[in-house]
């Protein structure tokens, strides 16, 4: 718990940027970061191994330089003794550990160079470069048979700038084949930064294209929509003024907004089973006017692929804590769709949603709730869904004010017996140290007896506020 800071005391002021495409953008700064890595078996030992970013972590006495802390699976599950905490003074890593740097404020895992090997795309998007102030970077760290022990920076074509420009404020990586079927997508407020494959652990790359068609991005995600096996890339930009979030291209290349729905955070995955990845976003905001624009208590909505990708004037499929299987009920600055994940958790060939609500009220104010949509291959999404929190019976630790629980969500399966682990972040345990809960896959699903609770302390990170272990999410942007 956060002795005494509200929601209010995260966020800082608002400011009106200039407007895009013909819109305004409503930004909060310092930004946030998005997405955080599922598992991946970065020592090739059959076990994936989990990653804890901690972006506020102390380094060397460089307040917030981040860090990224990795739980090597087995057999056995994961334990906290059996880690590597890795910081930008870690040998092998470039740079070096400044205050304010964030190391780990995002991250994605895939197997860019194709040795087998799991690689991991680390962002500092505070990093101050020869750009400017806040200018941001984007690290690989390399895997290999001793884990992640090297690492190459993804270089920024932006210009230098006086305002801060937040590269790595998002990164996404996928690899469905060789070639430019391996793809990372790095998202900023100077544009997105699509680079393709082949990679090299020397930090070679096939291409890269510098998007500027929609600047101030929030969310990037890849997902091959067409079913042509090349990760598309979709965009999702910081809020638009008088709207519940940003907007939304399924083809941001051309600047090819969807044209209806718009969110913050976005992820994708095949939900009915068709072959074509669907995409999904979350819209955590209230509605300004009511009836207008987004849901009370937030929402996520769905467009299906197709062989025609992403149609941009499809109506979404909405999500809401009202929609039939739904557990809860939609209530004021719930912030449903504040976390977004897919994976296929009951092992039926189709993606489920996660979704978190960090500012669900439950016992206490903000202390936040993850529920889990199931995939369908046909009819509406909502039936079968099932929810977690620190109330949940067999869950460690107890729902506390501000907590926001379900700030971020990932799955990946770390004990090789097929069934996924959920894992479950929040930022505000214990005075902003943060936390993560894993639940162990089971039968058809996650379950919460024999899950686990990793904090800052146990996993050997020892400052006493702000760590912000498992990564914060949306939560200075909501």
């Amino acid at each position: 718990m956060n002795s005494g800071m509200s929601r209010g005391g995260w966020r800082p002021a608002a400011v009106l940027l200039a407007g895009l495409m013909g819109a305004s953008l409503l930004v909060a700064s310092p930004a946030a970061a998005v997405h955080g890595a599922v598992p991946g078996d970065f020592n090739g030992d059959g076990y994936r191994d989990a990653v804890l970013p901690a972006p506020g972590a102390n380094v060397s006495g460089k307040e917030s330089a981040g860090a990224v802390v990795v739980l090597y699976g087995s057999a056995a599950g994961l334990s906290a003794t059996r880690r590597r905490t890795i910081t930008q003074n870690t040998a092998g890593v470039p740079g070096t550990a400044e205050a304010y740097d964030r190391f780990g404020a995002s991250t994605a895992t895939a197997d860019l160079n194709r040795d087998g090997y799991a690689d991991l795309v680390v962002s500092s998007p505070n990093e101050d470069t020869a750009k400017g102030t806040d200018a941001g970077a984007v690290t690989v760290l390399w895997g290999s048979r001793n884990g992640l022990t090297s690492g190459t920076d993804l270089p920024t074509p932006a210009r230098a700038s006086d305002d801060p420009t937040y590269y790595g404020l998002d990164v996404v990586a996928l690899s469905t084949g060789p070639g430019e079927k391996t793809r990372v997508a790095v998202a900023g407020y100077d544009g997105t930064v699509f680079f393709s494959g082949p990679f090299s652990r020397t930090g070679t790359f096939g291409s890269v294209t510098y998007n500027r068609e929609t600047p101030s991005a929030e969310s990037v995600a890849l997902g091959d929509f067409d079913g042509n096996a090349v990760p598309e890339p979709t965009v999702v930009t910081t809020r638009l003024h008088g709207l519940s979030g940003g907007q939304v291209y399924a083809n941001p290349a051309i600047g090819e907004e969807l044209q209806q729905g718009n969110g913050l955070i976005a992820a994708t995955g095949d939900l009915n089973g068709d072959g074509y990845a669907d995409l999904v976003a979350g819209d955590p905001d209230d509605p300004e006017v009511a009836g207008v624009d987004g849901t009370l208590g937030g929402r996520v909505l769905v467009w299906y692929g197709s062989k025609r990708g992403i149609e941009t004037d499809s109506k979404p499929e909405q999500i809401t804590q009202n929609t039939a299987g739904i557990p809860g009920a939609s209530e004021k600055d719930d912030n449903f769709g504040g976390a977004l994940a897919v994976a296929d958790l009951n092992r039926d060939g189709l993606g489920d949603i996660v979704v978190g609500s960090p500012y669900e009220d439950l016992a206490k104010a903000d202390a936040g709730q993850v529920t889990v949509v199931p995939g369908r291959r046909s009819g509406a999404l909502g039936t079968g869904a099932y929810s977690f929190s620190q109330d949940t019976a067999g869950v460690p630790g107890a729902s506390e004010a501000y907590d926001s629980f379900g700030a971020t969500v990932s799955a990946g399966d770390i004990n090789k017996d097929g069934k996924p682990e959920l894992f479950v972040g929040a930022p505000g345990e214990n005075n902003y140290t943060g936390a993560v809960w894993m639940f162990p896959g089971a039968g058809s699903r996650p379950t919460a007896t024999g899950s686990r609770l990793f904090t800052a302390s146990s996993v050997g990170l020892t400052q006493r506020d702000s760590t912000y272990l498992g990564g914060n999410g949306l939560l200075w942007v909501i």
